[in-house]
Protein backbone atom coordinates (compact mmCIF):
# COMPACT_ATOMS: atom_id res chain seq x y z
CA UNK A 1 0.00 0.00 0.00
CA UNK A 2 1.43 3.41 -1.04
CA UNK A 3 1.97 6.12 2.31
CA UNK A 4 -0.20 8.32 2.48
CA UNK A 5 0.90 12.29 1.98
CA UNK A 6 1.83 13.39 5.14
CA UNK A 7 4.18 16.13 6.78
CA UNK A 8 4.90 14.27 9.94
CA UNK A 9 6.55 10.82 11.03
CA UNK A 10 4.69 8.39 9.96
CA UNK A 11 7.56 5.88 11.26
CA UNK A 12 9.30 6.65 14.32
CA UNK A 13 10.69 3.77 16.39
CA UNK A 14 12.01 4.39 20.02
CA UNK A 15 15.76 4.71 20.50
CA UNK A 16 17.44 1.94 21.40
CA UNK A 17 20.61 0.98 21.79
CA UNK A 18 22.68 1.28 18.54
CA UNK A 19 24.11 -2.04 17.18
CA UNK A 20 28.16 -2.47 17.50
CA UNK A 21 29.36 -1.94 13.77
CA UNK A 22 30.98 -5.16 14.38
CA UNK A 23 27.83 -6.81 15.30
CA UNK A 24 28.83 -7.88 18.64
CA UNK A 25 32.25 -9.19 17.34
CA UNK A 26 31.03 -10.25 14.13
CA UNK A 27 32.42 -8.55 11.02
CA UNK A 28 29.67 -6.67 8.57
CA UNK A 29 29.68 -8.06 5.08
CA UNK A 30 27.89 -5.14 4.07
CA UNK A 31 30.30 -2.56 2.28
CA UNK A 32 33.11 -4.70 1.67
CA UNK A 33 35.06 -4.99 -1.86
CA UNK A 34 34.93 -8.55 -3.37
CA UNK A 35 38.88 -8.95 -2.87
CA UNK A 36 38.11 -8.09 0.73
CA UNK A 37 35.27 -10.18 1.04
CA UNK A 38 36.75 -12.73 -0.13
CA UNK A 39 40.18 -12.34 2.25
CA UNK A 40 37.23 -12.41 5.09
CA UNK A 41 35.63 -15.48 3.63
CA UNK A 42 39.50 -17.29 3.88
CA UNK A 43 40.19 -15.86 7.45
CA UNK A 44 37.28 -17.54 8.57
CA UNK A 45 38.26 -21.37 7.04
CA UNK A 46 36.77 -21.08 3.73
CA UNK A 47 39.15 -23.18 1.60
CA UNK A 48 41.04 -20.69 -1.19
CA UNK A 49 39.88 -22.22 -4.64
CA UNK A 50 36.42 -21.97 -3.21
CA UNK A 51 36.46 -18.36 -2.06
CA UNK A 52 36.04 -16.54 -5.03
CA UNK A 53 33.19 -18.50 -6.06
CA UNK A 54 31.46 -18.11 -2.54
CA UNK A 55 31.71 -14.22 -2.68
CA UNK A 56 29.76 -14.64 -6.18
CA UNK A 57 27.33 -16.43 -4.40
CA UNK A 58 26.89 -14.51 -0.93
CA UNK A 59 26.94 -11.24 -3.21
CA UNK A 60 24.21 -12.10 -5.38
CA UNK A 61 22.37 -12.75 -2.12
CA UNK A 62 23.40 -9.42 -0.20
CA UNK A 63 23.10 -6.99 -3.61
CA UNK A 64 20.83 -8.77 -6.09
CA UNK A 65 18.38 -10.50 -3.80
CA UNK A 66 18.32 -8.37 -0.96
CA UNK A 67 19.11 -11.01 1.94
CA UNK A 68 20.04 -10.43 5.91
CA UNK A 69 19.94 -13.82 6.90
CA UNK A 70 22.51 -16.72 6.00
CA UNK A 71 19.41 -19.18 7.07
CA UNK A 72 18.47 -17.97 3.02
CA UNK A 73 21.26 -18.47 1.53
CA UNK A 74 19.50 -21.87 0.40
CA UNK A 75 22.26 -22.47 -2.59
CA UNK A 76 25.30 -22.70 0.68
CA UNK A 77 25.47 -26.07 2.83
CA UNK A 78 24.07 -25.50 5.85
CA UNK A 79 26.85 -26.11 7.83
CA UNK A 80 28.91 -23.25 5.91
CA UNK A 81 25.78 -20.51 6.64
CA UNK A 82 26.28 -21.78 9.86
CA UNK A 83 29.69 -21.21 10.15
CA UNK A 84 29.05 -17.51 8.57
CA UNK A 85 26.64 -16.56 10.91
CA UNK A 86 28.76 -17.37 14.06
CA UNK A 87 31.13 -14.80 12.32
CA UNK A 88 29.37 -12.61 10.33
CA UNK A 89 26.33 -10.59 10.19
CA UNK A 90 24.31 -8.17 7.22
CA UNK A 91 23.43 -5.17 8.67
CA UNK A 92 22.78 -1.81 7.65
CA UNK A 93 21.52 1.45 8.64
CA UNK A 94 18.39 1.39 11.23
CA UNK A 95 15.81 3.34 10.05
CA UNK A 96 14.56 5.52 13.49
CA UNK A 97 11.43 7.99 11.31
CA UNK A 98 10.28 8.24 7.99
CA UNK A 99 8.19 11.48 6.55
CA UNK A 100 6.56 11.94 3.36
CA UNK A 101 6.33 14.72 1.54
CA UNK A 102 2.49 15.77 -0.08
CA UNK A 103 4.96 15.65 -3.06
CA UNK A 104 5.69 11.75 -2.92
CA UNK A 105 9.30 12.96 -2.07
CA UNK A 106 10.51 10.16 1.15
CA UNK A 107 13.32 11.36 3.97
CA UNK A 108 14.21 8.57 6.15
CA UNK A 109 16.15 9.51 9.44
CA UNK A 110 18.36 6.85 9.78
CA UNK A 111 21.04 6.07 12.71
CA UNK A 112 24.52 4.36 12.26
CA UNK A 113 27.48 3.25 14.79
CA UNK A 114 27.78 5.07 17.76
CA UNK A 115 24.48 6.58 17.85
CA UNK A 116 25.07 9.17 14.78
CA UNK A 117 22.14 9.70 12.62
CA UNK A 118 22.16 11.10 8.90
CA UNK A 119 19.35 11.71 6.35
CA UNK A 120 18.41 10.26 3.32
CA UNK A 121 16.19 11.17 0.71
CA UNK A 122 13.98 9.47 -2.28
CA UNK A 123 12.22 11.76 -5.10
CA UNK A 124 10.13 9.93 -7.17
CA UNK A 125 9.36 11.49 -10.83
CA UNK A 126 7.68 10.10 -14.09
CA UNK A 127 10.97 8.54 -15.50
CA UNK A 128 12.80 7.79 -12.72
CA UNK A 129 12.96 7.58 -8.90
CA UNK A 130 16.32 9.38 -7.43
CA UNK A 131 18.00 8.42 -3.90
CA UNK A 132 19.82 11.10 -2.40
CA UNK A 133 22.95 9.75 -0.32
CA UNK A 134 24.63 11.30 2.44
CA UNK A 135 28.48 10.80 2.76
CA UNK A 136 29.89 11.92 6.09
CA UNK A 137 27.80 13.15 9.41
CA UNK A 138 27.41 16.45 8.76
CA UNK A 139 29.46 18.76 6.99
CA UNK A 140 33.17 20.52 7.10
CA UNK A 141 32.29 22.95 4.14
CA UNK A 142 30.03 25.70 5.83
CA UNK A 143 28.15 26.93 2.29
CA UNK A 144 26.52 29.44 3.87
CA UNK A 145 23.25 28.97 2.12
CA UNK A 146 23.26 25.41 3.37
CA UNK A 147 21.49 24.28 6.35
CA UNK A 148 23.60 21.09 6.05
CA UNK A 149 26.65 23.49 6.48
CA UNK A 150 25.70 24.49 9.96
CA UNK A 151 26.00 21.07 11.28
CA UNK A 152 29.73 20.61 11.96
CA UNK A 153 31.50 17.47 10.46
CA UNK A 154 31.49 14.42 12.88
CA UNK A 155 32.97 11.79 10.64
CA UNK A 156 33.04 10.12 7.47
CA UNK A 157 30.48 7.10 6.75
CA UNK A 158 31.66 4.38 5.79
CA UNK A 159 31.12 2.10 2.44
CA UNK A 160 28.57 0.13 4.79
CA UNK A 161 27.01 2.95 5.76
CA UNK A 162 27.11 4.58 2.10
CA UNK A 163 25.41 1.67 0.58
CA UNK A 164 23.39 0.68 3.70
CA UNK A 165 21.67 3.52 2.54
CA UNK A 166 20.86 1.94 -0.83
CA UNK A 167 20.06 -1.14 0.31
CA UNK A 168 17.81 0.29 3.61
CA UNK A 169 15.26 2.64 1.09
CA UNK A 170 14.92 -0.24 -1.41
CA UNK A 171 13.29 -2.15 1.51
CA UNK A 172 11.07 0.36 2.14
CA UNK A 173 10.42 0.73 -1.88
CA UNK A 174 9.59 -3.27 -1.23
CA UNK A 175 11.96 -3.13 -4.26
CA UNK A 176 14.45 -6.47 -3.94
CA UNK A 177 13.31 -9.43 -6.30
CA UNK A 178 12.36 -12.69 -5.41
CA UNK A 179 14.45 -15.50 -6.36
CA UNK A 180 12.92 -17.89 -8.93
CA UNK A 181 10.50 -15.12 -10.05
CA UNK A 182 10.63 -13.16 -13.24
CA UNK A 183 12.78 -9.77 -12.66
CA UNK A 184 11.00 -6.79 -12.78
CA UNK A 185 12.93 -4.50 -14.54
CA UNK A 186 10.91 -1.33 -13.72
CA UNK A 187 13.06 0.40 -10.97
CA UNK A 188 11.66 2.64 -8.27
CA UNK A 189 15.04 3.51 -7.27
CA UNK A 190 16.78 4.01 -10.91
CA UNK A 191 19.53 6.92 -9.75
CA UNK A 192 21.79 8.12 -6.92
CA UNK A 193 23.10 11.30 -6.56
CA UNK A 194 25.70 11.95 -3.77
CA UNK A 195 24.24 14.92 -2.74
CA UNK A 196 23.11 14.61 0.70
CA UNK A 197 25.06 15.33 3.89
CA UNK A 198 28.80 15.87 3.32
CA UNK A 199 31.64 16.35 1.16
CA UNK A 200 31.86 13.01 -0.79
CA UNK A 201 35.29 13.64 -2.22
CA UNK A 202 36.32 14.57 1.31
CA UNK A 203 35.14 10.65 2.02
CA UNK A 204 36.54 9.37 -1.75
CA UNK A 205 37.73 5.78 -0.58
CA UNK A 206 34.64 5.05 1.24
CA UNK A 207 32.53 6.34 -1.49
CA UNK A 208 34.02 4.78 -4.41
CA UNK A 209 33.95 1.57 -3.00
CA UNK A 210 30.24 1.90 -1.96
CA UNK A 211 29.54 2.89 -5.62
CA UNK A 212 31.54 0.23 -7.23
CA UNK A 213 29.10 -2.02 -4.74
CA UNK A 214 26.04 -0.31 -6.56
CA UNK A 215 27.23 -0.25 -10.12
CA UNK A 216 28.16 -4.36 -9.94
CA UNK A 217 26.07 -6.26 -12.34
CA UNK A 218 25.26 -8.99 -10.15
CA UNK A 219 24.12 -7.00 -7.57
CA UNK A 220 22.21 -3.91 -7.38
CA UNK A 221 23.48 -2.88 -11.27
CA UNK A 222 23.09 0.07 -11.44
CA UNK A 223 24.75 2.11 -14.81
CA UNK A 224 27.83 4.59 -13.78
CA UNK A 225 25.36 6.80 -15.65
CA UNK A 226 23.00 6.62 -13.18
CA UNK A 227 24.89 7.86 -10.24
CA UNK A 228 26.06 11.67 -10.03
CA UNK A 229 28.73 12.54 -7.76
CA UNK A 230 28.09 16.44 -6.06
CA UNK A 231 30.95 18.44 -5.26
CA UNK A 232 32.12 21.68 -3.85
CA UNK A 233 35.33 21.52 -5.67
CA UNK A 234 37.84 19.35 -3.84
CA UNK A 235 39.97 19.47 -7.17
CA UNK A 236 42.82 16.70 -6.39
CA UNK A 237 40.13 14.25 -6.49
CA UNK A 238 38.47 15.31 -9.30
CA UNK A 239 40.53 13.00 -11.68
CA UNK A 240 40.59 10.28 -9.48
CA UNK A 241 37.08 10.57 -9.24
CA UNK A 242 36.59 9.77 -13.44
CA UNK A 243 39.43 7.49 -13.22
CA UNK A 244 38.18 5.36 -10.09
CA UNK A 245 34.65 5.82 -10.33
CA UNK A 246 33.13 7.26 -13.42
CA UNK A 247 30.33 8.46 -12.62
CA UNK A 248 28.24 11.91 -13.39
CA UNK A 249 30.05 14.44 -11.79
CA UNK A 250 28.25 17.83 -10.61
CA UNK A 251 29.60 20.59 -9.38
CA UNK A 252 28.48 23.15 -6.51
CA UNK A 253 29.46 26.29 -8.22
CA UNK A 254 26.60 29.01 -7.27
CA UNK A 255 28.82 32.11 -7.81
CA UNK A 256 31.07 33.48 -10.94
CA UNK A 257 33.64 35.76 -8.98
CA UNK A 258 36.08 34.71 -6.34
CA UNK A 259 34.72 36.73 -4.08
CA UNK A 260 31.02 36.04 -3.93
CA UNK A 261 31.92 32.34 -4.22
CA UNK A 262 34.49 32.77 -1.19
CA UNK A 263 31.10 33.72 0.73
CA UNK A 264 29.05 31.22 -0.27
CA UNK A 265 30.96 28.10 -0.79
CA UNK A 266 34.51 28.87 1.02
CA UNK A 267 36.19 25.80 0.15
CA UNK A 268 36.85 28.79 -2.65
CA UNK A 269 39.19 30.46 -0.57
CA UNK A 270 41.35 26.72 -1.74
CA UNK A 271 40.65 26.28 -4.62
CA UNK A 272 39.77 29.34 -6.93
CA UNK A 273 37.06 29.22 -9.89
CA UNK A 274 40.25 29.40 -12.52
CA UNK A 275 42.21 26.49 -10.49
CA UNK A 276 38.20 24.52 -10.29
CA UNK A 277 37.80 24.98 -13.99
CA UNK A 278 41.02 23.61 -14.98
CA UNK A 279 40.33 20.65 -13.47
CA UNK A 280 36.80 20.31 -14.86
CA UNK A 281 37.94 21.17 -18.41
CA UNK A 282 40.73 18.13 -17.94
CA UNK A 283 37.76 15.92 -16.27
CA UNK A 284 36.03 14.82 -19.95
CA UNK A 285 39.09 13.36 -20.90
CA UNK A 286 38.84 10.78 -18.39
CA UNK A 287 36.73 7.36 -19.11
CA UNK A 288 33.80 9.47 -18.72
CA UNK A 289 32.77 11.71 -21.37
CA UNK A 290 29.01 13.30 -20.24
CA UNK A 291 28.46 16.17 -19.88
CA UNK A 292 29.56 17.86 -16.44
CA UNK A 293 26.63 19.63 -14.14
CA UNK A 294 27.20 22.64 -12.67
CA UNK A 295 24.70 23.43 -9.92
CA UNK A 296 23.73 27.00 -9.22
CA UNK A 297 21.31 27.97 -6.35
CA UNK A 298 19.63 31.20 -6.80
CA UNK A 299 20.06 33.42 -4.42
CA UNK A 300 17.96 36.92 -4.47
CA UNK A 301 20.24 40.24 -5.39
CA UNK A 302 23.47 38.11 -4.53
CA UNK A 303 23.99 35.83 -7.92
CA UNK A 304 21.21 35.84 -10.32
CA UNK A 305 21.98 39.23 -12.47
CA UNK A 306 22.14 38.96 -16.33
CA UNK A 307 25.38 39.85 -16.04
CA UNK A 308 26.16 36.63 -13.55
CA UNK A 309 24.39 34.29 -16.60
CA UNK A 310 26.73 35.49 -19.14
CA UNK A 311 29.83 35.78 -16.65
CA UNK A 312 28.76 32.37 -15.88
CA UNK A 313 28.67 31.48 -20.02
CA UNK A 314 32.45 32.54 -20.51
CA UNK A 315 33.77 30.47 -17.43
CA UNK A 316 32.77 27.23 -18.55
CA UNK A 317 33.35 27.81 -22.28
CA UNK A 318 35.09 24.69 -23.49
CA UNK A 319 33.26 22.63 -20.98
CA UNK A 320 30.42 19.66 -21.58
CA UNK A 321 28.08 21.17 -19.09
CA UNK A 322 24.63 21.58 -18.42
CA UNK A 323 23.62 24.41 -16.03
CA UNK A 324 20.86 23.16 -12.91
CA UNK A 325 19.15 26.28 -11.55
CA UNK A 326 18.11 25.85 -8.00
CA UNK A 327 15.45 27.66 -6.61
CA UNK A 328 17.22 28.60 -2.89
CA UNK A 329 15.58 26.35 -0.26
CA UNK A 330 14.76 28.23 2.42
CA UNK A 331 15.30 27.17 6.11
CA UNK A 332 14.77 28.61 9.53
CA UNK A 333 17.32 31.40 9.68
CA UNK A 334 18.46 31.37 6.22
CA UNK A 335 20.76 34.33 5.65
CA UNK A 336 19.09 34.38 1.73
CA UNK A 337 16.13 34.65 -0.46
CA UNK A 338 14.89 32.74 -3.43
CA UNK A 339 14.87 35.13 -6.54
CA UNK A 340 11.86 35.49 -7.92
CA UNK A 341 10.44 32.82 -10.38
CA UNK A 342 10.44 36.16 -13.23
CA UNK A 343 14.49 36.33 -12.52
CA UNK A 344 15.44 32.41 -12.50
CA UNK A 345 13.45 32.53 -16.19
CA UNK A 346 15.48 35.47 -17.08
CA UNK A 347 18.73 33.87 -15.91
CA UNK A 348 18.08 30.66 -17.76
CA UNK A 349 17.40 32.23 -20.96
CA UNK A 350 20.46 33.89 -21.06
CA UNK A 351 21.76 30.70 -20.78
CA UNK A 352 19.68 28.52 -22.95
CA UNK A 353 20.22 31.14 -26.00
CA UNK A 354 24.22 30.15 -25.20
CA UNK A 355 23.61 26.71 -26.32
CA UNK A 356 23.52 25.13 -22.73
CA UNK A 357 20.71 23.35 -21.12
CA UNK A 358 19.72 25.16 -17.87
CA UNK A 359 16.68 23.21 -16.33
CA UNK A 360 15.32 24.60 -13.15
CA UNK A 361 14.64 22.36 -10.56
CA UNK A 362 11.68 22.05 -9.41
CA UNK A 363 11.94 22.18 -5.20
CA UNK A 364 10.98 18.60 -4.09
CA UNK A 365 10.00 17.97 -0.24
CA UNK A 366 9.76 21.02 1.11
CA UNK A 367 7.15 20.63 3.63
CA UNK A 368 9.40 17.89 5.08
CA UNK A 369 12.90 19.78 4.95
CA UNK A 370 13.80 16.98 2.29
CA UNK A 371 14.87 19.53 -0.70
CA UNK A 372 18.41 20.26 -1.60
CA UNK A 373 20.30 22.05 0.97
CA UNK A 374 17.57 21.78 3.91
CA UNK A 375 18.85 18.26 5.23
CA UNK A 376 20.17 18.16 9.15
CA UNK A 377 20.15 15.35 11.60
CA UNK A 378 16.94 15.88 13.32
CA UNK A 379 18.30 15.51 16.73
CA UNK A 380 20.69 18.55 15.74
CA UNK A 381 18.07 20.80 14.56
CA UNK A 382 16.05 19.55 17.72
CA UNK A 383 18.57 20.95 20.39
CA UNK A 384 18.85 24.08 18.60
CA UNK A 385 16.53 27.37 19.07
CA UNK A 386 15.47 29.30 16.11
CA UNK A 387 17.99 32.08 18.02
CA UNK A 388 20.56 28.96 18.01
CA UNK A 389 20.33 29.04 14.33
CA UNK A 390 20.26 32.82 13.63
CA UNK A 391 23.80 32.91 15.30
CA UNK A 392 25.40 30.23 13.62
CA UNK A 393 24.46 31.37 10.06
CA UNK A 394 25.68 35.11 11.44
CA UNK A 395 28.89 33.55 11.86
CA UNK A 396 28.93 31.62 9.01
CA UNK A 397 27.89 35.33 7.28
CA UNK A 398 30.60 37.11 8.76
Amino acid sequence: MADAPITQDVLTIPRKQPADSSGGGKSNLVGLTRPAMRDALIAIGTPEKQAKMRVGQIWQWIYQWGKRDFADMTNLAKAYRAQLAKHFVIEVPEVVSKQVSTDGTRKWLVRIAGGHEVEVVYIPETDRGTLCVSSQVGCTLTCSFCHTGTQKLVRNLTAAEIIGQVMMARDDLNEWPIPGEPKDETRLLSNIVLMGMGEPLYNFDNVRDAMKIAMDEEGISLSRRRITLSTSGVVPEIAKTSEEIGCQLAVSFHGTTDEIRDKLVPINKRWNIETLLEALRAYPRGRNSERITFEYVMLDGVNDTDEDARRLIKLIDGIPAKINLIPFNEWPGAPYKRSSNNRIRAFADIIYNAGYASPIRKPRGEDIMAACGQLKSATERARKSRKQIEAEVGALRD
